[in-house]
């Protein structure tokens, strides 16, 4: 684990709350008053693999919320590489998260997602759909390893926005793409509060409009 790895980690241990204390979702983070080719706050930017670990800024785009999203810009290549901007504060388990996004470019992937129930940079779920493959998939990431757990073939057209949200609700999983339900799966891996995450992978050049969180009851 490299050094910006450890801090990261230690940054992330240091503002988790203890049981029963942490932050309640918030309804809706949108970018339209975020300055231009700086980061979005309450935000930081995550790595997980090796390589370069992206650039993230607020970008102006007409199609988005306020006319603004947040993007992953490098364009510099690195495979097995997948970075990713956390929104802080620590939600709770059972979420329902939904985020518009696009791809821009990319020759390894254009590829873009979420991850909840981030405990670490190593350990978390993340859901993504690929412009270059046509296709959404949904994986567990532990110890810095994925595995696939479901997935749906399906044309995800690069340059406009698909709306991907996943609900997570004890060990049941449910993923919906441009308002249609792909799949529901079970896992029990990862049952804790955590962060939210906007995921890239490689060289994908990927904007994201919006982010919400919504609780779900028991």
């Amino acid at each position: 684990m490299n050094l910006g790895r450890l801090l990261l980690t230690a940054a992330l241990a240091a503002a988790a709350p203890s049981a029963g204390a942490w932050a309640q979702p918030q309804t809706a983070v949108t970018f339209a008053d975020a300055p231009a080719g700086q980061p979005p706050v309450d935000f930081e930017p995550m790595l997980t693999g090796d390589g370069p670990s992206g650039r993230w800024v607020v970008v102006a785009d007409n199609g988005a919320a306020g006319g603004k999203a947040v993007a992953q810009v490098s364009t510099e290549p690195a495979e097995p590489s997948f970075p990713l901007l956390i929104y802080m504060p620590t939600v709770l388990a059972d979420i329902a998260v939904t985020t518009a996004l696009k791809a821009i470019a990319g020759r390894i992937d254009q590829a873009g997602g979420l991850a909840v129930r981030l405990q670490n940079p190593l350990n978390y779920y993340v859901v993504r759909a690929n412009a270059l493959e046509g296709n959404v998939r949904f994986y567990k990431v532990v110890g810095g390893r994925r595995e696939q757990l479901a997935g749906a073939d399906l044309p995800v057209p690069a340059g406009e926005w698909h709306e991907l949200t996943l609900r997570a609700k004890g060990d049941q999983f449910t993923v919906v793409f441009n308002d249609r339900e792909l799949f529901t799966v079970a896992d029990q891996t990862f049952r804790s509060p955590g962060k939210v995450a906007f995921w890239t992978k490689a060289d994908s050049v990927t904007r994201f409009d919006r982010l919400r969180i919504e609780p779900l009851t028991p």
